[in-house]
Parts: C-alpha cells; structure tokens; sequence
C-alpha cells in the first residue's frame, strides 16, 4: 500500500511539473498557425507593444558536446527525409537550451531577413521580445544567426523585402555577399 501511495506522489509531482513547463511554453499574445515561410508558424493574437515580453523558449538544457550530437544527428536526418528542423538554441559558452519539446510554442517562431522579435537571454531562460510594435495577425519572426559557413544548408524563405536568401546572421550578410559573388 504504502509503494503504491508513493508511486501516485511521484505521478502528481511529475504532472504538476509537466503542467508548469507546458505553461511556461504558452503566451497569451500568440499562437501556431500556417506559415508561408515554412509549415507552421507563430502569429500576434493581439496587439504587441514594442519590448513585450512575448513568450519563453522552453525545453532541455544540455551541454555543448550532445548539443553538437543531436544537431548532427538531426543533420543526417534531414539528408534521408527533407525535415530539417532543429531547435537547439545556443544559451552560453557551456550550455544550450533543446526545445523540441511539444510545449514550446516559440520553437515555431521562423526566421526572417526582417524580424519583429529577437531572442534575450536571461540567466538561464530565453525569451522572445517584440522589436517594435505588433499588429493581431502578423507573423512573429526573429534572426535565427546561423554562421554563414553554412548558408548553403539553410535558404530562407521569408519573402520580405532585402531578404538575402539565405538564413545568415545580419552581422555576415556582408561576407555571404562577397561568397555569392564568387560563387556567380
């Protein structure tokens, strides 16, 4: 009896837990929707204010080495099927944060030549904040930063306007410029 009273406090704890990392992965300003950009994406339920906090990225912390591991695993994946998607998302020097976790709705948010969101880090959290105002409807976006040794792998898709064609970080675009030049 007294295994089984134990065995159901773990189940409730383990719940409650599962009931706050669930939480944490919601906003009240945002949702999953079809993208244009790519598949699903995360649109403004409502107005956004400029600096809102919007939502965090949630998932499994993890060090740098099986961060290193599942991305290039979750690389060779994408060679077989075409999904490519990763939601590893660098926090420091020594950790990143894995969001692929059902929970976290800001794993959804897609890349954009011209976001209206950027990632801030916050001890040991991420989160997304507005970059300016946001409009009931729009699509949230934000610079993923990838390196541009890698552009080739990741064309983006945005549609906006100077978009680059690829997902680099805006502090490269300058380099993959002169890589597309000579690669022309």
């Amino acid at each position: 009896m007294a295994a089984r009273k134990k065995k159901v406090s773990e189940s409730k704890v383990l719940h409650r837990k599962l009931v706050q990392l669930w939480n944490r992965g919601q906003s009240k300003y945002c949702e999953v929707r079809g993208s244009e950009i790519h598949g699903r994406g995360v649109y403004a339920t409502r107005f956004i204010p400029d600096q809102t906090k919007i939502i965090e990225y949630v998932g499994e912390l993890i060090d740098k080495e099986e961060s290193e591991r599942r991305g290039n695993a979750q690389h060779a994946k994408s060679l077989k099927t075409g999904d490519a998607a990763v939601y590893i998302f660098t926090l420091t020097n020594t950790c990143d944060i894995d969001g692929n976790v059902p929970w976290n709705t800001a794993r959804l948010i897609n890349h954009s030549c011209r976001p209206n969101c950027e990632a801030w880090i916050d001890g040991r959290k991420i989160f997304i904040h507005a970059l300016g105002d946001i409009n009931a409807g729009d699509e949230l976006t934000f610079d993923y930063g990838f390196d541009v040794d890698c552009y080739e792998d990741h064309p983006c898709l945005c549609g906006k306007e100077g978009c680059v064609g690829y997902i680099v970080s805006r502090s490269q675009w300058a380099e993959l410029g002169t890589r597309l030049k000579a690669k022309a």
